[in-house]
């Protein structure tokens, strides 16, 4: 299990095309407990090295237990220990369950039901613009926009606001000078834009209470084990926000980006999908296992333990590998086969169970659910007209290897 041997992650021309599905398979046969060293000159503060989980089993297994596999530091390789224990994403023990409960209380079944109804109305929108233009770029154009829409109607973020608040955090996942070093200068001056907006948005809902998710996230109150009344601090709320407008736009544009590859890749698949409508949730669990939108989260091993009989010292950085473990060979029949048919699927596109199961699972699997009704229900025609770019970030990155365009043909 050599360091730097043929598996370096460290080196983003790995990804500069996508997930390197064909690595991680011979990972997975070789080395699925595998330790790889930072290069000496790898910019930013980082441990010395990483293990890499790549099997199904493993993945998940760590994923759920998050007494031996802490989340504190968050789930990116880069160590910045002032965001330790800030965010949703970064929280262990009765501190992660408080929040989540606090942020929970916000998503009403009629909230829910009402976010229903805004999605359907912003895909059709976002559908019929794009057939106005004929061509155009469908991750930034269509996949892109109703994830954003949504997650800015949850907050009640006026619409003319939302380029700009959403360019932001586009930057700070895809743009190279900010995403490669999230200590540098443009990561922070980001960051502060984006708390000032949080916190005005915040003052704004508590002078003046909306019928929104975020009013009652930032006037919430419940009662705690210990008959205490608890709220979300101002903090707590800057970094959901943050946690928000990041997790909550990003992955699902990667998974409605990476389906419409899958499907028109396989157009017996999708003349399936447009005959029998009745398959489409068969076919979103697939586009996510296929998809798998985040690359890795990171873990660190809270004491001396084994991994498939491989010794991981107390201490040690961990990193869970999910588009490899959706591709394993030994849960998944013929796994490198897109069957929007596919039953049973075990996928752990949103983290494989555990306290830290995706909070967005259900919103995701309708956005991705919506967006393609009313895609297959408004198109007779999409085609992909030059090949897919990818983001192609350095390892600091848990997105990595995001599709950042798609030239399409829409009739």
């Amino acid at each position: 299990m050599g360091a730097m041997g043929a598996f370096d992650l460290t080196d983003s021309r790995n990804f500069a095309s996508g997930f390197p599905h064909d690595l991680f398979t011979e990972m997975r046969r070789e080395s699925p407990v595998y330790w790889q060293e930072f290069p000496a000159d790898f910019p930013g503060v980082h441990d010395p090295g990483f293990w890499v989980l790549s099997s199904h089993a493993s993945v998940q297994a760590a994923n759920r237990n998050v007494e031996l596999f802490s989340s504190f530091e968050g789930p990116s390789l880069s160590l910045l220990p002032a965001m330790n224990g800030t965010m949703l994403v970064s929280m262990d023990g009765r501190d992660h369950l408080r929040q989540r409960r606090l942020i929970s209380a916000g998503f009403t079944p009629r909230m829910v039901a009402r976010l229903e109804e805004q999605a359907r109305g912003w895909a059709a929108a976002i559908v019929e613009r794009a057939l106005e233009h004929g061509t155009c770029d469908f991750v930034q154009e269509v996949a892109y926009q109703l994830p954003m829409h949504m997650i800015a109607d949850i907050m009640g973020i006026p619409v003319a606001d939302r380029d700009w608040l959403f360019g932001l955090t586009s930057d700070l996942l895809q743009g190279p000078e900010v995403s490669s070093d999230p200590g540098s200068d443009s990561f922070v001056s980001i960051q502060i834009q984006m708390f000032e907006y949080a916190q005005e948005l915040g003052r704004r809902k508590r002078a003046e209470p909306q019928d929104d998710i975020w009013t009652i996230l930032a006037t919430v109150e419940l009662e705690t084990e210990d008959g205490e009344s608890t709220a979300l601090g101002e903090t707590e709320l800057d970094m959901f926000f943050f946690l928000l407008t990041i997790a909550g736009s990003e992955t699902t544009r990667n998974a409605v980006a990476g389906g419409l590859i899958a499907l028109l890749d396989h157009p017996e698949q999708l003349a399936m999908l447009r005959r029998d409508p009745e398959v489409m949730p068969t076919a979103v669990d697939e586009i996510l296992r296929w998809s798998s939108p985040v690359a890795y989260f990171a873990r660190r091993a809270t004491r001396a333990t084994e991994i498939e009989g491989v010794p991981i010292a107390e201490g040690d950085r961990v990193t869970l590998w999910y588009p490899s473990a959706n591709r394993d060979e030994t849960v998944f029949d013929d796994p490198f086969r897109f069957d929007i048919a596919r039953t049973p699927n075990r996928h752990i596109a949103f983290g494989g169970g555990g306290p830290h199961f995706c909070l967005g699972a259900n919103l995701a699997r309708r956005e991705i659910t919506i967006l393609f009704e009313e895609l297959l229900a408004r198109t007779t025609e999409v085609e992909i007209v030059a090949p897919p770019t990818y983001s192609g970030l350095t390892i600091d990155s848990p997105v990595l290897a995001a599709v950042r365009t798609l030239p399409v043909r829409i009739a």
